[in-house]
């Protein structure tokens, strides 16, 4: 009953919310167009830990249709790294400078199923990091019942993770109310393997990893952690 009436009640404070916005001006500065570095590619580590990325020689297959990237996301980075002991993850990051109600980053359990994946379960979760804890998905995927492919993600908005839809609304208004239409990015990790347990204990391992090379900036910029 609590839980229901606070969930009314933060979907009342949006209303009224999104109401004042409608009828102030729209917000039109980029928050991206404030960043010093735009691009994301730049903030990836070729190399960190006992992790270095490797030649992609058979392609990356990424489930995503090709004329909705280029309209919706401004990057997109794709990597496949590799540890020391020979396991290897995909790295791959859609980024976008516009996460407005039209614009918004297309998430794996959408896309997965559009390119013929099976979405065989969804659970939220949190990534634990030495700079704080990421709000994610993960995901169980199989592709003709030979390719399983085990999926963690998480999405920002500006330079906050984003656990839900409420929060991304809270946050776009947020914003807003700066005259800012704030940019995001998905940031999904996955593994060609059928132990998902196991995979999704490498994925969180890389990201640990990965995050704790980059500066504090770059943290913020990738996965919204403050420290």
């Amino acid at each position: 009953m609590i839980s229901s009436m606070k969930t009314a009640a933060v979907m009342a404070a949006i209303m009224i919310g999104t109401s004042v916005l409608a009828s102030a001006a729209k917000p039109t500065r980029m928050l991206a167009d404030t960043r010093q570095q735009q691009r994301i590619e730049p903030l990836i580590p070729l190399q960190f830990g006992t992790w270095r990325a490797v030649p992609v020689t058979g392609g990356i297959v990424n489930p995503q249709v090709e004329d909705f990237v280029n309209k919706v996301y401004s990057e997109t980075v794709s990597k496949i790294y590799e540890n020391d002991r020979g396991e290897r993850v995909i790295l791959s990051i859609a980024y976008g400078k516009n996460q407005g109600d039209d614009f918004q980053v297309h998430k794996p359990e959408v896309c997965y199923p559009a390119q013929g994946f099976e979405v065989r379960s969804n659970q939220k979760g949190q990534l634990q990091t030495a700079s704080g804890s990421i709000p994610v998905r993960r995901l169980e995927t199989v592709l003709g019942r030979q390719r399983f492919e085990p999926v963690t993600y998480w999405t920002t908005l500006g330079d906050f993770a984003v656990a839900s839809g409420i929060d991304k609304k809270m946050l776009d208004i947020r914003y807003a109310m700066d005259g800012l239409v704030a940019d995001g990015l998905l940031f999904r990790v996955s593994s060609i393997d059928r132990d998902s347990p196991r995979a999704f204990a490498l994925h969180e391992q890389f990201a640990r990893d990965l995050l704790a090379h980059v500066g504090a900036g770059e943290r913020r910029r990738l996965a919204g952690l403050a420290q």
